[in-house]
């Protein structure tokens, strides 16, 4: 755990070292002025082992230029004033540098004092007097070198945290420094005294990245025998609560910490620690609230006088409990690093030590109690396990990353090896993630006044961001396949989000390329992996490699295409192949009824998720049998392919007729099980009759209720759950089913803490899967209301149709479609509607305005229908609906 420090830390503060000797200034005509280490003034705490030095020459005279310099290094002032670099003698370097010179001598320790000067050549090879003297102190550069633990307490009710601890300082102490990261901020004394002159100390950081520590000289302020150190911690950014007062936002790294070390050096060359550990004291303080952005409370009558000098009587104080840092070290000597983001990573590491010493990187998702990593997400046991292997080539800090090779995590474990047995460990410098995703352009941004929902869209938007990698991987980790059915599911959530033109053109060639040639596509694309069972001599894949809610992206991808960005390119030249593909289908059907395949995948029944266990299979093969064969039709007519348009119109027909009466229960005006994603799909597809569609919505509402407003629809059938319900004007039970955490879904996986979607909807499995994230689509299309209309594809006409729905006050979208910036920003306050529309030029939008009536709507402050490119056209369900033309509209309405 002491490593926790070292590995994120970065120099933050640095005190003035004020030096024992003088030198005497120089009226030389080039002199060296101005000596910086790491680009600061006698700096303490310098965490690099090999630091850069600066300097800058002055000089009276027109011309001067320096041709050469000569840097000495000191172990001591009295050595350097004796002109001897025991630490380093540069030599004459003929250079006219004087920025970023490297340090080149012996190697330092952590916490080691180091003394400096510099002379210069002029142009006629004059050297001139030495600078004055300079120095810096060296950090703590290796985890055994941090003496402390962190600690805190547990008691979560305390605003702000005093700690303390006594100690005695030996006759003739030579040094005294302390090294302190206290989160959020801390106030440090001795003996009652604050040390340094910081405020909000230390600096704000992405604290599971990132923590930094202060390094202070304090000698002076030691006495010899007995002393106190006190420390306070306050939240910072650390930990914002908002605690009823104004924020901008809420969220906590965890309970306040510190980790400190006072490092005592004596003149017979003894030295001492005193670090933070179980011994230290807690209590509350006077501090009783504390926010960075709302405020600060302060109850004198709770100051204890004196708690942070000695001979205080601290018998009712707690002691501190030692607790977990950014990262783990575990008792092996391995250490965890969290990366603070499950996402595409390739990992980066920096690393000290002997040529031949190894490090090895073992990334996950999930770490086990005792902090050690846990790659059983991943699919890690009997196939083995990830891990990456770096070794040294020199003794040099070395920075090194994978060329060929990512993977989907949030956690690595370094684990060190030495180059000879006992022989010396190499040092972890510092360890890092590197996002990677394919060069797709985020076009879609989404916000609204529900914190829940703008968690959710994030947690989906690392997961499909994640699996963009060449292609749509499943999964960042485990499988790196295409698996298709998530292609087309996603594929608007997709859209609004990415621009994914090129990687789905690239898809559907990939499937064109993996089709059998019987037609049979596959479920994963390329296939790199064939499904088939051994004994099967019938089928050419099993249900795993051949299942139509999975190859149906062939079709239902370029539809979407043609939707988003009116594209029919990919029809004219994978036409013949798709043709092929619907007519493999029916060769593996009877009566048009097709039972086959993996169904609705991850659907919640009473199992563990796989296989469909809601919903008969066939039904779903054959709704997408029916959705293939009536897309193609209208792809062919847009083609001019007259010929097959009636033959393929026709057998979706015959197929529609067979689907409803294998699955149509009369009785119960409902689908086969009843299941929400039965119910679901025959109305999105339009399977059923239109007598029968208020019927069917309805009994999928019922089933809503019946789980207590919870989904149970699984890969395939949740997005058509989503669509049907919106499209049915019942975006209010998607809000009620989404804006919960007590039911698997993705407010669930969020109070557990996953920050990518996962693949079970109860947070488990893969922790990286976005096939689940169809919920991006409902808030672009319906709450805000950005939606293409079908007769003007990509987006040339334009609807806004928004859903002011449960609780929500605001809700902002905006899409950067192929024609240009869309936007919809409305709120809601009271009876009070405002709507803030942009349609981008050369295109025209249907826009819906919730209003009691017409007369009700304001544009720009006047009756929207006297304002010019403004066009009632009717009231729609609670809705005054117009024509507008490009550009920006504020409609106001009481609604």
């Amino acid at each position: 755990m002491v490593n926790d420090m070292r590995t994120f830390a970065t120099v933050f503060a640095c005190a003035t070292l004020v030096l024992t000797f003088v030198s005497t200034p120089t009226n030389a005509a080039l002199a060296p002025a101005d000596l910086r280490c790491d680009y600061a003034v006698n700096p303490l705490g310098v965490d690099s082992p090999r630091p850069r030095l600066f300097w800058t020459v002055t000089s009276k005279e027109r011309g001067e230029k320096q041709t050469a310099y000569q840097i000495l290094v000191a172990s001591s002032p009295a050595l350097l004033k004796q002109d001897r670099g025991d630490l380093w003698d540069s030599g004459k370097v003929a250079s006219d540098e004087t920025i970023q010179i490297d340090y080149a001598g012996q190697s330092l320790k952590s916490s080691q004092p180091v003394f400096w000067k510099v002379r210069v050549w002029d142009a006629n090879g004059k050297a001139f007097a030495w600078s004055q003297p300079a120095a810096w102190t060296m950090g703590i550069l290796n985890p055994d070198d941090w003496h402390a633990q962190w600690i805190g307490t547990t008691d979560t009710n305390i605003s702000s945290l005093l700690l303390r601890k006594e100690f005695s300082v030996k006759p003739g102490l030579k040094r005294a420094l302390v090294n302190i990261c206290g989160l959020g901020q801390y106030e440090l004394t001795l003996n009652g005294k604050k040390v340094g002159d910081y405020f909000l100390s230390p600096g704000w950081t992405k604290y599971n990245k990132t923590c930094l520590y202060d390094t202070f000289d304090v000698t002076a302020d030691l006495l010899p025998g007995n002393n106190a150190v006190g420390i306070e911690l306050g939240n910072g950014m650390y930990n914002v609560t908002g605690g009823g007062r104004f924020t901008k936002f809420r969220g906590s790294f965890g309970p306040q910490k510190v980790i400190a070390q006072i490092r005592l050096e004596y003149a017979d060359g003894a030295v001492e620690f005193i670090g933070t550990d179980g011994t230290w004291k807690t209590s509350g303080g006077p501090v009783t609230f504390n926010m960075i952005y709302g405020g600060e409370d302060f109850d004198a009558r709770l100051v204890q006088k004196d708690w942070n000098t000695v001979h205080f009587d601290h018998s009712r104080w707690a002691n501190a409990v030692v607790m977990d840092g950014p990262s783990r070290t575990l008792t092996n000597g391995d250490i965890v690093f969290d990366l603070g983001q499950n996402a595409a990573h390739v990992p980066q590491i920096s690393v000290t030590g002997p040529a031949g010493s190894k490090v090895s990187i073992m990334p996950s998702e999930l770490v086990d109690a005792d902090g050690a990593v846990n790659q059983s997400s991943m699919g890690a046991g009997h196939r083995g396990s990830f891990f990456c292997q770096f070794t040294k080539s020199t003794d040099a800090k070395e920075t090194w990353s994978p060329e060929f090779f990512y993977i989907g995590c949030r956690y690595l474990q370094l684990h060190p090896t030495p180059a000879a047995t006992n022989g010396e460990l190499p040092v972890i410098k510092s360890a890092a993630g590197i996002v990677i995703h394919s060069d797709c352009e985020p076009v879609g941004k989404f916000e609204c006044s529900n914190d829940l929902f703008n968690r959710t869209f994030k947690l989906v938007r690392w997961a499909q961001q994640n699996n963009l990698v060449s292609i749509l991987t499943d999964c960042p980790h485990r499988e790196k396949l295409g698996w298709l059915e998530q292609d087309h599911l996603n594929g608007p959530a997709l859209r609004y989000d990415f621009d994914l033109a090129q990687l789905f053109a690239k898809t559907v060639n990939d499937i064109a390329d993996s089709q059998l040639t019987n037609g049979l596509v596959p479920t994963t694309a390329p296939e790199y992996v064939v499904f088939r069972d051994k004994n099967d001599a019938e089928h050419l894949r099993n249900n795993y490699g051949d299942s139509l809610e999975w190859s149906s992206t062939f079709i239902l991808a370029p539809w979407q295409q043609y939707e988003f960005d009116g594209d029919l390119h990919l029809f004219r030249e994978h036409y013949d192949a798709m043709k092929n593909y619907v007519a493999c289908i029916g060769t593996r059907a009877t009566n048009c009824i097709v039972d086959f395949g993996l169904g609705d995948w991850y659907d919640l029944g009473p199992r563990a998720p796989g296989i469909a266990q809601l919903t008969p299979i066939a039904l779903t093969a054959t709704a997408f049998y029916f959705e293939n064969t009536k897309i193609l039709a209208q792809a062919a007519e847009l083609l001019g392919r007259t010929e097959a348009v009636k033959a393929l119109s026709d057998l979706a027909g015959k197929i529609r007729a067979a689907f409803n009466e294998k699955f149509f229960d009369p009785t119960n005006r409902s689908y086969a099980t009843g299941s929400q994603c039965a119910n679901a799909i025959a109305l999105v597809f339009e399977l059923c009759e239109a007598a029968n569609r208020t019927a069917v919505l309805e009994a999928l509402v019922r089933d809503v209720r019946a789980h207590d407003n919870a989904n149970t629809a699984g890969d395939v059938g949740y997005r058509y759950v989503l669509r049907a319900l919106a499209d049915g004007g019942r975006s209010d039970v998607i809000f009620e089913m989404n804006n919960q955490t007590h039911k698997p879904g993705y407010g669930m996986q969020l109070a557990k803490g996953k920050t990518s979607l996962t693949e079970a909807w109860d947070g488990t499995h893969s922790q990286d899967h976005f096939m689940l994230g169809q919920i991006q689509e409902w808030f672009y299309r319906d709450l805000a209301g950005i939606g293409g209309d079908p007769n003007g594809p990509g987006f040339k006409k334009i609807i806004i149709n928004p859903q002011p729905v449960g609780d929500l006050a605001r809700v902002k979208a905006s899409y950067d479609s192929i024609r240009g910036k869309i936007v919809s920003d409305w709120q809601h306050d009271g009876d009070k509607f405002t709507l803030r529309v942009t349609i981008p030029a050369n295109t025209t939008g249907t826009v819906y305005v919730p209003a009691k009536s017409a007369d009700a709507v304001t544009e720009s402050g006047r009756p929207a229908g006297q304002i010019q490119g403004v066009k009632f056209l009717r009231m729609e369900n609670g809705r005054a609906v117009y024509a507008v033309e490009s550009g920006e509209y504020t409609f106001k309405s009481t609604f």
